[in-house]
């Protein structure tokens, strides 16, 4: 047989995708999935149709669930992963300045402007404290931080305690849900009123509890 006469060998298959190519695919997937869920559960709130977050973000259901089995999964990576940036910059903004009651009145305008936009955020202070127990309990260290610096400032009422302001912030928080769409900035006209009442002008005891 000459060689003219030999078969030609089949084309060689294409080689698999590398592990780093999956790995690479896979990320851009996960980080496209967060993005469109950031936005639809601020939209939404966590009681979206997780199918809308598959839809923005141009990835099949299968790869959703791959990367995040349920929905609360994925709502909670993205309230923690929130979370983790506003409390980095509030902290920014409260040791940058010199007033304690600066800071503190900055920190619940800060907070609840952040909610008024994020219905996801807002429905997790209402009902948990915060996303999760850990951002809760992190919150709570803040808050007793700037409590603190006030009560040394003789700024605000010495009978106030961290449990009061922690409880003043879920107040707010529900105000912020439930007029978001009818009186959308009627919550400042109440966090001012209670600004004033933290004053350490007012002098007269709170109520035991």
């Amino acid at each position: 047989m000459t060689p003219a006469d030999q078969p030609t060998p089949a084309p060689a298959p294409p080689a698999p995708p590398t592990p780093r190519v999956r790995r690479a695919d896979a990320e851009r997937n996960r980080a496209a999935i967060l993005d469109a869920a950031d936005a639809v559960f601020a939209e939404h709130g966590g009681a979206v149709d997780v199918r809308e977050i598959a839809r923005r973000s141009g990835v099949g259901m299968g790869t959703l669930y791959r990367h995040f089995p349920t929905k609360d999964d994925l709502l909670l990576t993205v309230l923690e992963k929130q979370f983790a940036a506003w409390l980095a910059e509030a902290h920014e903004r409260a040791t940058g300045v010199e007033d304690p009651w600066q800071a503190l009145t900055g920190f619940f305008e800060q907070m609840l402007t952040t909610q008024a936009g994020n219905r996801a955020v807002v429905e997790s202070y209402t009902t948990h404290g915060g996303p999760t127990p850990d951002c809760a309990r992190r919150c709570r260290t803040f808050i007793d931080e700037l409590r603190t610096r006030c009560l040394a400032a003789g700024r605000l009422r010495p009978d106030v305690t961290t449990d009061d302001l922690l409880l003043l912030s879920g107040t707010l928080s529900q105000a912020v849900l439930t007029t978001g769409d009818s009186h959308p900035g009627q919550w400042r006209r109440l966090l001012r009123i209670s600004l004033d009442g933290l004053s350490s002008r007012n002098t007269e005891p709170l109520p035991e509890v």
